[in-house]
Order: structure tokens, then C-alpha cells, then sequence
């Protein structure tokens, strides 16, 4: 229990980790933690420091709240990252697919579809996939809906589309009535912020 007291975090986490490794009045704690409630949690905290000198109790409590705060948070947030790529915008004719073949059934009634680049492409794993989308720049200022985000589906490789996208090398080709509730038609090439749903 020395190096819990002292403060390492990072054994506080590894025993989260590896409850073998920890010290028996902590492990049965964590174990036990899903069937507290936030207030048995934070009480448990003095409850484990108690049997800890007293000239190290004040500094021990408050380190172990903050390190049962961390670890009560971490269970209830979740956290996510969006990527940054290109978007370009492609017209009919639409199939054949490289996902679906001639199958039009599988296009979104909405018409908010995409093609995958081959940074996401994956070898076709792509194929359905949804995607959160919204414009964040381009060259020509104003070209981007402020506040517009839109969820597309991947139906065909970008690589292989059987019209052209109007520019190349992009992370992902949004279907014209995709790309313009996001941004100014006239553009032909934006910068997007993307994350799979």
C-alpha cells in the first residue's frame, strides 16, 4: 500500500488494471464499486485511507477522492475523436457500386450517401458504414453552412465511381444533395470533419 499512499497514479491505475497486482483492502473496493453509489464512493475513499498514518491522512484523502473521481468518470464518459479529411461531390449516374452492384435499394431515401476514399475504404469493410459529416473550411470563404451536420452512408468506393468526382484523392465523395446541405455547390473541394456513427 506504500506506493498507493505516496501518490503514484499510475499504480493507482495499473491495480485498476490488474487487480491481482493491488493490495487486498483495495481490490475488494474497485471490485465492489459497481454496487455503490456515488456517495459510498467518495466515502470510501476516507474508509481505505483510515488506516493510514496521520500525518499522511490529510493529503491521502483528498489524493484519493480526486483518483475515485477520475476512476468514477471514466466509467460514465465516453470519449470520441472526429477525423479531418477532404470531401468532393459526385453526380448520377450512381451504379454500379463496388459495395452493393446494381442493387439501388440500398442507397438512402434521403439521397445523403458517399463514396469511401481509401484512407477509409478498409478493404471494402466501408461498405454501410454511417458517418456524421460537417464542412469546417475551403479556399473560398464562405463555402461552408455554419452549424450544418449531416449523416451520410458509404455505397461505393471513390476510386472506382462510375461518375467523376469533381476532384480526386479526397477522404470521402459526398453525393451532390449530401455535400450541399453542408456546403456551396460551387465548390469543388472541402475540408471536413468526420466521425463514423
Amino acid at each position: 500500500m506504500e506506493n498507493f499512499v505516496n501518490g503514484d497514479f499510475i499504480v493507482f491505475l495499473s491495480s485498476l488494471i490488474n487487480l491481482k497486482a493491488s493490495p487486498p483492502i483495495i481490490s475488494c473496493y474497485l471490485v465492489n464499486v459497481s454496487r455503490r453509489s456515488p456517495d459510498q464512493l467518495f466515502g470510501g475513499a476516507s474508509i481505505i485511507s483510515s488506516a493510514m498514518p496521520m500525518h499522511k491522512h490529510k493529503v491521502s484523502v483528498h489524493l484519493l477522492s480526486f483518483q475515485a473521481l477520475v476512476f468514477f468518470l471514466s466509467i460514465f464518459i465516453h470519449f470520441s475523436h472526429c477525423d479531418v479529411g477532404t470531401a468532393s461531390h459526385y453526380g448520377p449516374p450512381f451504379l454500379p457500386t463496388a459495395c452493393y452492384g446494381k442493387d439501388a435499394s440500398e442507397f438512402p431515401s434521403s439521397n445523403m450517401f458517399a463514396s469511401a476514399g481509401e484512407g477509409i475504404w478498409d478493404n471494402g469493410a466501408a461498405c454501410g458504414r454511417q458517418y456524421q459529416v460537417r464542412c469546417i473550411s475551403a479556399a473560398a470563404p464562405r463555402t461552408c453552412i455554419p452549424g450544418q451536420l449531416i449523416q451520410i452512408k458509404i455505397v461505393d468506393r471513390a476510386q472506382s465511381t462510375v461518375s467523376r468526382p469533381s476532384r480526386d484523392g479526397t477522404s470521402m465523395v459526398l453525393s451532390t444533395t449530401a455535400f450541399q446541405a453542408i456546403a456551396n455547390a460551387s465548390a469543388s473541394l472541402i475540408n471536413i470533419e468526420f466521425q463514423q456513427v
